[in-house]
């Protein structure tokens, strides 16, 4: 588990006693591409071997105007998709050594925006330095880029029995969105019990990426998107879900913007 606060996922993987295998803790935070960098230089002095890899940060800034990270980075986009971006890129050596082997990451509902409002990456400024700044538009974008990101990388790595997957994984019962102003959590409180019967608990919430990562039939899809279902999307057609099913987003599918976001990706990450 790499994790930004060792502790509490030390605290989580207490609910592990009892089950076959074993767990370890490692610091990482995806929001620091240099945390990202150091995780994966100690994870090869521990492992030889990677069977799965699961990149399920998520978070929105919750400002009215963008936050930056050391690196310079949007700090929705670092977090949802940049470090995912570099820990995979850092990793997939070892993936092709480990094949088959399986990488997948975690998306949102929100890519799909709405028929009239389709969220897309703007290559000239993925960073919000020279637009106007939405938070959630940032967010919406970011899960965009790791849906075009799973499906570039499937096409890269055809024939080295690595496969990808983008994961949309429900309306989870988490506590996504407390980390807002005091009204936010306010709101977030009160709808709480309201929206129960419309999302999900957090096994439900696990199961399409458990899907991706342990199905005989995902490998078969790679570079696909999966879906729990979902009261969200905007076009109510999806909201059944898929395992896999086509992203309603025309701007997620596009693999001529996939290919020049992970070029763009490259350069901004500093990698070569």
């Amino acid at each position: 588990m790499a994790c930004r606060r060792v502790e509490a996922g030390e605290e989580e993987a207490k609910s592990f006693v009892g089950l076959k295998g074993s767990s370890e803790v490692m610091h990482c935070d995806l929001a620091d591409l240099q945390s990202v960098r150091d995780f994966v230089e100690v994870f090869f002095k521990k492992y030889d071997r990677l069977d799965g890899l699961m990149c399920n940060a998520g978070m929105v800034s919750m400002g009215s105007k963008p936050q930056y990270t050391n690196d310079g980075l949007e700090l929705t986009m670092a977090s949802s998709y940049f470090g995912h971006f570099l820990m995979t890129e850092l990793l997939l050596d070892i993936l092709k050594k480990s094949a088959p082997s399986r990488m997948a990451i975690v998306s949102s509902v929100v890519h799909a925006g709405s028929p009239k409002n389709r969220y897309k990456v703007h290559l000239e400024d993925l960073n919000f330095k020279n637009r106007k700044y939405k938070n959630f538009a940032a967010y919406g974008e970011a899960k965009v880029a790791v849906v075009l990101y799973a499906m570039e990388l499937a096409e890269r790595l055809t024939g080295t029995g690595v496969t990808t997957a983008s994961v949309h994984p429900g309306w989870a019962r988490s506590n996504f969105g407390s980390g807002g102003g005091l009204l936010m959590r306010t709101l977030m409180g009160m709808m709480r019990p309201l929206t129960r019967s419309m999302s999900n608990s957090n096994e439900e919430s696990a199961q399409p990426s458990l899907h991706v990562l342990l199905s005989d039939d995902a490998p078969n899809h790679s570079g696909a998107y999966f879906s729990q279902s979902s009261v969200l999307y905007r076009d109510k057609e999806c909201r059944d879900g898929g395992w896999p099913m086509e992203s309603p987003n025309p701007c997620a599918r596009d693999m001529e913007t996939a290919k020049k976001l992970v070029a763009k990706s490259y350069e901004i990450v500093g990698l070569k």
